[in-house]
């Protein structure tokens, strides 16, 4: 498997899908998995499988260098001699930033020149998928997609890719051509295509031109909270009521609707408070937003969480909502619902495929959205209602079913 984060190392679902899926699928007593990453930080969870790190792979064997070498300078170098000249036959193949022991260095994250760590990052899988033994490739999302294609042309092993998010979904329709084009080549290049909702799936048959029997939906799910999750109390006062928006803050999670929403909340709540725990860059712009609707002091913005901080804000909450504009599933909701939190999701949303037990609205809808929100702070029977059922409803969306899935399609691709 390739892919780009894993816990808890995470700025987004990638890395919690990821970590979820190869989980359940370990579950399986014939399934060993290998899962490659840019830069490991060495607190990983390995109980079930192999992480590798990109960034300790060396790129170029000796016997390749020395040949190169001869050929560069008209005579045979031993390898002590040779050595020095790395850093010239690096530059001349047109690979940068690698270290003395000949492997590229990662940042580890999502830095301004994504596109040629991408592109390092397939170098690299080249050399994995010659060194390592296995039966499939598994590309997780538009970053790994030239690597699982490398991978696949050195080793001719079917390469399976997983949509986790298409740029229709990220840009609300704004595509970037280059990211475009490594998702539409990984698409054409793949034996088969997992999608993480029905409308996922449907961009990629309709925008990306692939095949429908190409094409197989596997929903996310959630892992079983931990003791430690379990165990976190509600501090919050009784009277208290609050609303939390929690994820990236960006067009494509919809910041905006739940903050015009929230304006319309206070006017017959004001008791109310909210927070919009995350970061990206349409926070200073909800910010402003907040303060143009004079609804600052019931706002909060906390600033990315992560792990066990997202638990203690779901905890201390009343309602979770995801405005979603485009999202191809939405782990947040279902994370919400396993607290006992009643949660309010998009119909453009991917979970919303699957949960019967939130209440769902469209995006733009914030008459909707804020009737809702009123509605579960208000009502105790609704309230309860959605709470015991949204539990009862998630704690039976497990990885391990997700895992079986994926095995079916294993077994398609080999043939088996």
């Amino acid at each position: 498997m390739f892919g780009w984060e894993f816990p808890p190392h995470i700025l987004g679902g990638l890395g919690t899908a990821s970590y979820g899926m190869t989980r359940g699928m370990a579950m399986q007593k014939d399934m060993d998995i290998a899962f490659v990453i840019p830069k490991p930080w060495g607190d990983e969870d390995r109980s079930f499988l192999r992480i590798i790190g990109a960034c300790n792979v060396p790129i170029v064997w000796h016997d390749v260098e020395a040949d190169y070498v001869k050929r560069r300078i008209g005579k045979f170098m031993d390898a002590g001699k040779y050595y020095d000249y790395r850093s010239h036959i690096y530059a001349d193949f047109g690979y940068r930033h690698v270290n003395d022991l000949g492997c590229i260095e990662f940042s580890g994250r999502y830095p301004d020149n994504l596109l040629e760590e991408i592109n390092n990052y397939s170098i690299v899988s080249g050399v994995i998928a010659r060194t390592e033994s296995f039966d499939v490739i598994h590309a997780h999302d538009w970053l790994t997609y030239p690597a699982g294609i490398h991978a696949k042309m050195v080793s001719g092993k079917p390469l399976v890719i997983h949509v986790h998010a298409t740029d229709y979904d990220r840009s609300r329709g704004n595509v970037n051509p280059d990211v475009y084009g490594i998702e539409k080549n990984g698409m054409d290049n793949a034996d088969h295509i997992i999608t993480v909702s029905n409308l996922t799936r449907n961009t990629v048959i309709e925008k990306y031109h692939q095949s429908p029997y190409k094409v197989t939906t596997v929903h996310n799910a959630v892992e079983p909270l931990s003791p430690d999750i379990l165990d976190i109390q509600d501090k919050k006062g009784v009277n208290d009521k609050i609303i939390t928006f929690l994820g990236r803050i960006t067009m494509q999670k919809g910041p905006e609707y739940f903050v015009e929403a929230a304006a319309k909340v206070l006017a017959k709540a004001p008791e109310a408070r909210f927070i919009m725990a995350g970061s990206g860059d349409m926070l200073d712009r909800m910010i402003r937003l907040a303060a143009s609707r004079d609804i600052s002091d019931r706002f909060h913005f906390t600033g990315f969480m992560k792990g066990k901080q997202v638990y203690e804000v779901l905890k201390a909450s009343d309602v979770y909502v995801m405005p979603s504009v485009s999202e191809p599933f939405g782990i947040s909701p279902l994370e919400a619902m396993q607290c006992g939190v009643p949660s309010i999701i998009s119909k453009q949303s991917g979970c919303a495929e699957i949960l019967e037990y939130a209440v769902k609205v469209d995006y733009w809808d914030i008459d909707a959205m804020a009737d809702a929100m009123y509605s579960i702070i208000t009502y105790p029977a609704m309230h309860n209602f959605l709470k015991e059922e949204g539990k009862k409803e998630v704690d039976n969306i497990k990885w391990e079913y997700a895992g079986q899935k994926v095995r079916l399609i294993y077994d398609q691709v080999t043939h088996r």
